[in-house]
């Protein structure tokens, strides 16, 4: 298949379902080799202003630090920190890093900073289109662990690659405040945003887990209309269900709100066809992806066309052909390929009754071709079953697209935790 790369993107209600990325090439996970295991990652956007998510994207730090807080999804004795230039056009200067043990919103527990090295330097720099990981630093974490990274970039970084609906806060402060364990300098109004910025992931050893689930897709996997702040995403609720029943291992969230199947978008990445070996099957320990992708490729051509939202109508056939490249793509890397159906959103501003039936066409084909090495029924799992083209009222958010805290229990109570 042809793959169209046009511009899209979408405004609030509809424009959350994206993801972004640059492909590199994964080796098969069979034939990985590595001590470390993934704990958390984030897929990379390239810089963008969006009126729904302010950020600050485009114009970059200097002589700021910049504090992000992420959940660790894995125990490890050591961990590292992988940092992302991936849309950098000159290379990214790090002047001092470090890790700590979150204590709360942008203060750290005394006692648990450590400085991040790379190659034992404490300064560092990232080339442009690439990723860097430090050294390993002996910060013992739990799962579900709040850890926090501090970067320090004493000269411009100009636009910066960033991640942009994070659903936590992350923080900025003028001058050097890489070992600070209060919160105190990032507190000022407008030193706060809801995206994470050149943050690619962490990653520990010396812990035991099966291989990473990775949950790829949009903002349904992102997680759009959860609690900010709370790690309710369908992601992080599969996780916390794994770890109840006794089957710990780390899930990743792949998804970028707004993005599609087919084209790329200048606010919502790369289109799934482009980014999937990179979001996917690039980690160290990919095991199993969960596919959740196609329903911005058939709500956006029924919004208002922007820079973001523009691109061509496509077709059920044109979607399940998406997918069988991705699927073509995991089997290559000896990856476990599941796919999720698209949830209902018929009380949406843009739903119409032409969606609906290629939305209905998609989930056919992904229940019943064969195609997947497993389905996970969303769909049903959400709708309302007397209007199945709706979902169910408790589970809606307010925009009746996405989903509240318990609708993405519901998504990860649909996951069969024997098809990981």
């Amino acid at each position: 298949m042809t793959t169209k790369k046009t511009a899209l993107a979408v405004p609030l209600a509809a424009a959350l379902l994206a993801v972004a990325g640059t492909t590199t090439a994964a080796a098969p996970a069979a034939a990985r080799t590595t001590p470390w295991h993934s704990a958390w990652g984030a897929s990379p956007q390239a810089p963008t202003h969006t009126d729904w998510f302010p950020n600050w994207s485009e114009e970059g730090f200097r002589n700021q630090s910049v504090r992000q807080v992420v959940r660790a999804g894995a125990e490890g004795t050591e961990l590292r920190v992988r940092l992302t230039n991936a849309y950098g056009k000159t290379p990214l200067r790090i002047t001092g890093a470090t890790v700590a043990r979150s204590a709360g919103g942008a203060a750290v527990l005394p006692g648990s900073v450590r400085t991040l090295r790379f190659g034992g330097a404490a300064t560092a720099a990232v080339p442009a289109g690439a990723t860097l990981a430090s050294d390993a630093v002996a910060l013992p974490v739990k799962a579900f662990e709040q850890v926090t990274v501090t970067l320090w970039f004493q000269g411009p970084t100009g636009p910066a690659t960033f991640h942009n609906v994070a659903m936590g806060t992350s923080y900025r402060a003028a001058g050097d405040h890489l070992r600070d364990t209060s919160g105190n300098a990032f507190s000022a109004p407008g030193d706060q945003s809801f995206s994470w910025y050149h943050l690619a992931g962490i990653d520990v050893k010396g812990g035991v887990r099966g291989r990473a689930v990775v949950t790829f897709g949009d903002s349904l996997t992102d997680g759009f209309g959860a609690t900010p702040g709370t790690d309710r995403r369908y992601p992080d609720a599969l996780a916390d269900r794994l770890a109840g029943q006794g089957r710990p291992r780390a899930v990743l969230n792949a998804g970028i709100a707004g993005n599609k199947v087919l084209n790329d978008s200048p606010c919502f990445g790369e289109s799934a066809l482009h980014r999937f070996r990179r979001d996917a099957l690039g980690r160290p320990d990919t095991g199993t992806v969960i596919v959740l992708q196609g329903t911005n490729d058939i709500i956006q051509p029924d919004m208002p066309q922007d820079r973001c939202t523009a691109g061509p109508r496509a077709t059920a056939q044109e979607i399940i052909a998406g997918h069988r490249e991705l699927i073509r793509e995991a089997r290559r890397s000896g990856v476990r390929i599941l796919g999720g159906t698209l949830p209902p959103y018929g009380d949406a501003a843009y739903w119409n009754p032409a969606a609906e039936a290629v939305r209905n066409e998609v989930n056919t084909w992904i229940r019943t071709s064969g195609s997947y090495d497993g389905v996970v029924d969303f769909d049903r799992a959400v709708a309302d079953p007397e209007h199945p083209q709706k979902l169910k009222a408790e589970l809606a958010f307010a925009d009746r697209l996405h989903l509240n805290d318990a609708g993405y229990r519901a998504m990860a109570g649909a996951v069969d935790p024997d098809s990981l």
